[in-house]
């Protein structure tokens, strides 16, 4: 198949989340809704967001319990925002609340502090990160989000990423724990413009460019065999997809240093068109950590992965590509 007939496919699936992602990433026509609210709304009220939703109300208000894998508030928000979800919902007010008194609580507080080590905190802020992102584009932010965004400011490691590394001698920031702090400051800038935070965004962007997404500075072999696998949701992993995304997301696609790993994602286009799920981080049993309530498609390496699909397709519009 085509480019444009596997498009095609995934918007005649019937599935809403597909269909808004396709409209958002301008993979399909404006024209091809009637209505975009009423799409917004159908998805709203889908199977895949009650599933979110109903879920999450597991976790509830449990001291912590917005981070549980992969259900708690935490990750719904970030997963709905993902999407994106129509801003605004107030069903959503929960979720937040909880997240903000599980990062902001005493007991989280005194862990950061015990995790500042020869003058470097060492922290997962994929975690601030992901609040930051979700709040801001799910439209749910209060004044806590200027707070997010200060810490990770602060936190900012020599060489411009993050790292919840304690080894003492740890001085190279972390993929997975750099790539959604800088996605939540882009999304930041857009909303409140400032000279500072741009600055952390140019420095944290170059953590990734300068190794062309996946190679290691000392002798330009792949950093990571996971980074080259295909996955959705990636949740706080770091893969070529998901730091590709975020690249278009800041306007760097056209940097010559994303070329290799737009090589790279390209040639795992399937012969029908699509793109596998080489690799999943969830599973679907509710009494293990890492349960997901909805099924994002599994693993077929031979077979596409509608969500990784359009996700890959989106990058490679964005980057003139298809």
């Amino acid at each position: 198949m085509t480019n444009q007939e596997v498009i095609q496919e995934l918007w005649e699936s019937g599935e809403a989340g597909l269909r808004l992602k396709l409209l958002a990433y301008g993979l399909i026509a404006e024209d091809a809704v009637a209505d975009r609210a009423l799409l917004q709304q159908e998805f709203m009220r889908s199977e895949l967001v009650s599933l979110l939703l109903e879920k999450v109300e597991v976790a509830g208000e449990r001291k912590d319990g917005s981070y549980d894998k992969w259900f708690g508030g935490h990750w719904v928000l970030a997963i709905l925002a993902d999407f994106p979800y129509p801003p605004g919902d107030q069903r959503l007010l929960p979720l937040r609340d909880w997240q903000l008194a599980w990062l902001f609580g005493d007991r989280h507080q005194a862990m950061i502090r015990k995790r500042m080590v020869d003058g470097r905190q060492r922290r997962c802020t994929s975690q601030e990160g992901n609040a930051l992102f979700s709040h801001l584009r799910l439209g749910i932010a209060n004044e806590r989000v200027h707070d997010l965004a200060q810490a990770l400011l602060r936190w900012q490691w020599p060489d411009g990423g993050w790292n919840c590394d304690m080894n003492p001698h740890a001085s190279t920031s972390s993929f997975h724990e750099s790539l959604i702090p800088l996605r939540g400051l882009i999304e930041y800038q857009r909303r409140f413009p400032d000279g500072t935070v741009q600055e952390c965004i140019d420095r944290a962007k170059e953590v990734f460019l300068k190794r062309e997404m996946f190679l290691r500075l000392s002798n330009g072999t792949v950093m990571n065999d996971n980074f080259l696998l295909l996955s959705y949701p990636s949740y706080w992993h770091y893969d070529i997809l998901t730091g590709l995304k975020v690249m278009a997301e800041g306007g760097w696609l056209d940097d010559p240093r994303c070329q290799k790993a737009l090589a790279m994602l390209k040639q795992k286009q399937l012969p029908e068109g699509g793109f596998p799920a080489e690799k999943r981080y969830y599973h679907l049993n509710p009494n293990k950590s890492g349960y997901s309530p909805v099924d994002w498609g599994g693993v077929r390496k031979r077979r596409m992965n509608p969500w990784v699909t359009v996700e890959a397709l989106a990058v490679l519009k964005a980057a003139c590509c298809l």
